[in-house]
């Protein structure tokens, strides 16, 4: 039932086999004794596309439940996580792929020693069906979509600059002498959605869309352009922190700070949630605010 449900969900044979970690063969197999096992076809297939049978479309509404409570009988006696197990599959952004944070998840599998944890990194959308990801983190607003967002925390921003840029170019007085100077522009998603910065101006953001001669869409590349001295950056203070310490970044337009951004746990379904992805969820929430106390903050 898990090889087909995995099956019914990323419609790629392969996909599967590299999800569970087995043969394609023992994944064909499988179908193929399930199906002559039930007297019916439970996937239409092509050299293309692997697509549920209506038949299979019923029959994949029962073992989602199946699987579901299967994993909720499972861990029901033991509260202290040792009896979750299993593979765990997360993506967090570049932002967060700092030591302190990564040396901080090792404290969740302290918690739950028995769950296999998968670390992505990227700033790119993901498509947490095709790709097999459990869920994502993710930093500020987020796009419209089908999957269920829970907010676990918020993340101090810093506008900042090298020294060579404020010695050519001067410093910023206000957010709205930004449309005199160099900005870098971070650039987000599939449209290529240019990113807004935001300043605190008598206690609300007031937008501003970021020009210069430069724009990235990778995040450490993007602060690495601020150090360089193309432009003006805003940045999690997280990423920014050793190069404000060291002095290869000085903070600029600081009584103008934005409101902290948002951090959000991303996942497909808030029905049959896997227990590994609730205690990670969980887990982050309660962990978030110690994780960095300087940037990071409660919600």
């Amino acid at each position: 039932m898990q090889v087909f449900a995995k099956l019914a969900e990323l419609e790629s044979f392969t996909k599967v086999a590299e999800a569970l970690q087995v043969g394609r063969p023992h994944v064909t197999r499988t179908i193929q004794d399930l199906e002559a096992s039930l007297g019916v076809r439970l996937f239409q297939r092509t050299t293309r596309k692997v697509r549920l049978s209506a038949e299979g479309e019923q029959f994949y509404d029962r073992v989602k439940e199946i699987l579901a409570t299967i994993a909720q009988t499972t861990s029901m006696f033991d509260r202290s996580g040792s009896a979750l197990r299993g593979r765990l599959r997360i993506d967090i952004p570049t932002a967060f792929s700092q030591y302190r944070f990564i040396e901080s998840l090792k404290r969740f599998t302290e918690t739950y020693p028995e769950i296999e944890l998968t670390l992505g990194v990227t700033d790119r959308t993901v498509d947490l069906v095709a790709e097999g990801i459990d869920c994502v983190l993710r930093i500020g607003d987020l796009p419209d979509s089908s999957m269920v967002a829970r907010e676990i925390g918020t993340v101090i921003m810093v506008t900042c600059a090298s020294p060579g840029y404020i010695q050519a170019f001067g410093t910023p007085t206000a957010p709205q002498t930004l449309t005199d100077h160099r900005c870098v522009s971070f650039i987000s998603g599939q449209n290529n959605r240019l990113l807004p910065w935001y300043f605190s101006v008598g206690g609300e953001d007031y937008p501003h869309t970021p020009r210069g001669g430069i724009t990235v869409n990778e995040s450490n590349a993007y602060v690495q352009c601020g150090v360089a001295g193309f432009g003006i950056i805003q940045a999690p203070g997280v990423t920014v922190e050793t190069f404000l310490a060291n002095g290869e970044l000085v903070e600029v337009l600081s009584d103008h700070r934005p409101k902290p951004r948002l951090v959000s746990v991303l996942y497909p379904s808030r029905t049959h949630l896997a227990p590994q992805v609730e205690a990670f969820t969980s887990w982050l929430k309660g962990h978030f605010p110690v994780l960095h106390p300087l940037w990071f903050k409660a919600h």
